[in-house]
This record gives structure tokens, sequence and C-alpha cells, in this order.
């Protein structure tokens, strides 16, 4: 396979690179219009997290417009508790909501 940026891959390695690499975190795409015209046009944020082409689209767009190196994938931190069960709304506007914790599961 023949990488067209491979940059931060071989800074990662320790190998002799002709720049610093620079990287961005999901967050940095949030003001794009590119961003927000997807993001509204969605039923809410867990659609946009949970739809892997979309999530994809939104980590990419900052790397293409900024022209940056990399960027870490678009995800939240809310899927670790889903994967364990414990099913929660995004409730707009407010945040997340757990109708059964922990505590409450009998």
């Amino acid at each position: 396979m023949n990488l067209k940026n491979d940059l931060i891959l071989r800074a990662a390695k320790g190998e002799n690179i002709e720049r610093t690499p620079v990287w961005l975190m999901r967050q940095a795409g949030r003001i794009l219009p590119q961003y927000r015209k997807i993001r509204n046009s969605l039923s809410g944020f867990k659609e946009l997290v949970e739809t892997p082409q979309l999530a994809a689209e939104v980590t990419i767009q900052p790397v293409d417009i900024l022209e940056v190196d990399a960027a870490i994938i678009f995800s939240d931190i809310l899927v670790v508790p889903q994967a364990m069960g414990l099913k929660y709304e995004m409730v707009e506007n407010k945040g997340p909501y757990f109708p059964k914790t922990i505590l409450n599961q009998k």
C-alpha cells in the first residue's frame, strides 16, 4: 500500500521527517459550515455518531479544508457506556440523559 500522506505515521515510528506533522481533534470542525450543514440535516447528534459514513465525513472535513496531516476519528465518549448496555438519549441543548443507570438497573 502506498499512502499519500504518511507524515504522522512516519513521525510516530520515529523516522526522520521533513516537518512536524499537524493534527486536529474532532472539535476543530464544529465551527465549519460543512459540519453544521450535515449536523443540521440529522435527527440529532446520536445519528451522526452512529452513522460511520457521516462520522468519517466530518472527521476528514477539517483535514481537507485546513490541509493538516491527520485528525482524530469523530466519535463520542458515550459510545463506551452504550456498548456496556447503558442506553442514553441526547437531549438537544442539554446533553446526555441515562433513563437507567447502573444503580437502578433492577
